[in-house]
């Protein structure tokens, strides 16, 4: 009765819009025209997800989940109700048309999907994948299939329910590769170990539902003759085959002319596009869903650049923005919630519950077999059981079939938002990515014996700053004594690709996905290594994700191979005369994370001036100076340890110079850093390429001026980033551009200091309890780096 009662009184609610008059004269005008009317449907259908999207996302909800409950408050669960409202807004007649157009935007997203979507993730997942993503399937499947028969044994249900439970238990078992990506993408996980394990697993998981879904359809739909089903199974099997053998190879000859012009033509989007509508149409002819042909065509294409990521950069707007919310909007829109009764959904609840108990121990148990960490193995059988496009494409088909009537529809997709409004925040609570990088022992190279390795990790974004980079290598003195162990890292931008990855370059070749841009970087790091066979080794990768996660790639690999010091190139790209040439804020935003997070000493380099000259600025030269800026703290001594490095080579010079605060002789800070200055000067005795200078001064006005007069001396300097709260600083921080590379070396690279040196800022790593404030470094006990590892490598 009080369910009733609270039903009726929503629909009076809602029935009392039309003694508005200003909605009276809407709905008369806008009813009368077809065009009008659809073009009015997408509009308020694309607001109200928007705005919904912009509540719910600080909430950590995924768009999906927004999109769907636009279209449920325009339909019958909301404002539906008012049936004059629905018949005005979402007349019968014009729901034909919104279906084939959101059906156009499932059909293209489906095929974005695999184009972007990884062939050899599917056929060479790794061993942990592939135990994860079978268990996750076929024991959910078998142990949910056993829940519904029981429950049809023990439990008397609804009639319609009683024919579903079956299939709505099977679906339990579904693992949406798409969804995945997208979810792990919203969070900027991807890049993680929980991330790149998630994708495999569901990429494995999503092909064994794909051969399990289209054999069940094909015998599903076949009942007529006894020969049928075997006919049946074949044309789809030479469906399949005309893709793979005879469109591909016709595709990638039209792409022909593609790798040398590294330019995609519309008439190759055009035919790729009318293709892939065709491939749709014979889907269904021969008893497929229509995705099935746009999905393996998507999958046969070549990945990335060019033609991949251009055909995604040309459809991705309009499909992801409008077409596929739509698909998800109507979805919504036919979802009625009053159709449900309290038993059905009691019912359903008990599967779905129990399938997500299931999947989530059918996850954890192999993943703690493949040796991954119990929180780790956890948190991927969460993520594992989010619920996306493939279920509500799932659902929807089912609907068409009559194989799930309107409460039972109803309850599954309401399944898909509860689902993702859990899984989302709870994952985004318990995972951060920051503390597989957390370390016990700190890695510097002040903390290192003088005969230790270096170990450099340099990241380089393109073939400018190959020049620099060698070079800095050049004067880092590598010795057989004291080697340099070298590790490249290219960092690509990912274009056309939903799985980001991380490539061990080869030493016999470059793979084939590489540009020759990237090539060309490769080989300069080989022909440094060549030039160095005693002294120096090189270990090359390839890091192709967005700037958002790219920092994950360059912390983790500074911690597995036990990096002394990462060498970040600076967002903003000089030109000859001086001026700013270009600025990247995605860059700077990364280069933020890096310094955040990396487990080791960080150093960001300001190319400038004579470092960007010639392959090697050593040849041909007598002697190159690098000024050392000392103010104090652990990102000078850091500085001050590299620059003593860099002395021990015959064609470097060093002065150190030591800026000191008139009247602060006695300081306990003064004193422990003039021992510390000592030390370095005692261990360069008689070496005359070792300079020492003091600068006493009085405040930030002097100090601009002293450096202003010391900078065109230089070819390099190197300074610290973080200094402690100082008179000297007074004023200067507030004008601060770059609060990355702290007061001064935000002052030397502004543009209106004229300063034509290169500068590197160097900042020691930082406990994770303040960002702001760095280690106190005393000595370590000996140099080994103890890494709080919790994966095993």
């Amino acid at each position: 009765m009080a369910e009733n009662a609270t039903h009726d009184l929503f629909c009076h609610t809602i029935n009392s819009l039309d003694d508005f008059p200003i909605w009276r004269n809407f709905t008369a005008k806008i009813v009368d025209g077809s065009p009008a009317l659809f073009m009015f449907q997408m509009t308020i259908i694309s607001l109200v997800s928007n705005l919904l999207e912009i509540f719910l996302r600080p909430l950590g909800q995924p768009s999906c989940v927004s999109q769907i409950l636009a279209g449920m408050i325009f339909g019958p669960s909301l404002l539906g109700q008012n049936k004059k409202l629905l018949d005005t807004m979402f007349p019968i007649r014009s729901l034909a048309t919104l279906w084939t157009v959101a059906s156009f935007g499932n059909l293209f997203y489906t095929f974005l999907i695999a184009v972007k979507a990884d062939p050899a993730m599917m056929l060479k997942p790794g061993r942990a994948a592939m135990y994860i993503g079978s268990s996750m399937f076929c024991i959910t499947l078998f142990l949910s299939l056993a829940l519904s028969f029981l429950l049809k044994t023990v439990v008397t249900m609804e009639a319609n329910l009683n024919k579903s439970i079956v299939f709505i238990a099977a679906s339990q078992s579904f693992t949406g590769f798409p969804v995945v990506a997208a979810f792990l993408t919203e969070l900027k996980i991807q890049n993680t170990d929980v991330g790149r394990l998630a994708l495999a697993s569901a990429v494995f998981s999503d092909l064994i539902d794909i051969v399990v879904a289209a054999i069940s359809l094909t015998l599903g739909d076949v009942v007529s003759h006894p020969l049928a089903p075997v006919q049946a199974v074949l044309s789809n099997i030479a469906f399949v085959i005309v893709i793979v053998f005879i469109i591909k190879p016709m595709v990638m000859w039209m792409m022909g002319p593609i790798k040398e012009m590294k330019l995609v033509g519309g008439k190759c989007i055009f035919i790729t596009t009318v293709v892939t509508l065709l491939l749709a149409s014979v889907s269904e002819i021969v008893g497929q869903h229509y995705v099935l042909g746009p999905l393996i065509f998507g999958l046969a294409l070549p990945i990335g650049p060019p033609f991949g990521a251009t055909l995604v950069s040309k459809l991705s707007t309009l499909v992801c923005g409008l077409l596929y919310p739509a698909y998800l909007a109507v979805t919504g829109l036919q979802t009625n919630i009053f159709k449900v009764d309290f038993q059905s959904a009691i019912i359903v609840g008990i599967v779905m519950v129990s399938g997500i108990i299931i999947k989530l121990g059918a996850v954890i148990l192999p993943a703690l077999h493949s040796q991954v960490p119990v929180r780790d193995a956890f948190l991927l059988a969460i993520i594992l059981n989010i619920k996306g496009i493939v279920e509500i494409n799932v659902y929807n088909f089912w609907k068409d079939n009559k194989t799930l009537h309107d409460g039972d529809y109803a309850l599954c997709i309401v399944s898909v938002i509860l689902t993702n409004v859990v899984v989302a925040p709870l994952v985004k609570l318990l995972y951060n990515p920051s503390r597989q990088y957390h370390t016990l022992k700190r890695s510097t190279i002040q903390h290192c014996r003088g005969d230790s390795e270096l170990r450099m990790l340099v990241c380089i974004h393109n073939r400018e700053n190959v020049p620099t980079i060698i070079n800095l290598l050049e004067i880092s003195h590598a010795t057989e004594e004291s080697p340099i162990a070298v590790i490249g890292l290219v960092l690509v931008k990912i274009e056309g690709r939903a799985a980001p990855i991380l490539i061990a370059n080869s030493r016999k070749g470059v793979p084939e996905a590489e540009s020759s841009s990237t090539t060309s970087i490769l080989n300069a790091l080989r022909n440094y290594e060549q030039n160095h066979r005693n002294s120096s080794t090189v270990q090359s990768f390839t890091s192709i994700t967005h700037f958002e996660t790219m920092h994950d790639d360059i912390c983790r690999l500074a911690m597995n191979k036990r990096a002394t010091i990462v060498i970040m190139p600076f967002h903003k790209k000089w030109a000859i005369d001086g001026s700013i040439e270009s600025t990247s804020r995605s860059i700077q935003q990364m280069n933020r994370k890096v310094l955040k997070n990396a487990p080791c000493s960080v150093g960001i380099l300001i190319d400038r001036g004579i470092l960007n000259g010639s392959l090697s600025v050593l040849n041909g030269r007598l002697l190159f100076n690098v000024a050392v800026l000392f103010f104090g703290g652990p990102d000078d001594a850091e500085s001050l340890a590299y620059g003593a490095r860099m002395v021990r080579h015959g064609c470097v010079k060093i002065t150190v110079v030591n800026f000191l605060l008139f009247g602060n002789a006695n300081s306990k800070e003064r004193k422990r850093d003039s021992d510390l200055i000592n030390e370095y000067r005692q261990g360069n005795l008689g070496n005359q390429h070792f300079l020492y200078f003091e600068e006493v001064v009085r405040d930030g006005v002097e100090l601009a001026g002293c450096l202003a007069k010391m900078v065109g001396c230089f070819d390099l300097i190197l300074v610290g980033k973080y200094h402690q709260k100082s008179p000297l600083f007074i004023g200067l921080e507030e004008w601060s551009e770059c609060p990355e590379l702290g007061v001064i070396g935000d002052m030397l690279a502004s543009p209106d200091f004229e300063c034509t040196a290169t500068v590197l800022v160097v900042q020691q790593p930082r406990m994770r309890v303040n960002e702001t404030e760095p280690l106190i470094h005393d000595a370590p006990d000996d140099n080994r780096v103890c890494l709080s590892m919790q994966r095993r490598n």
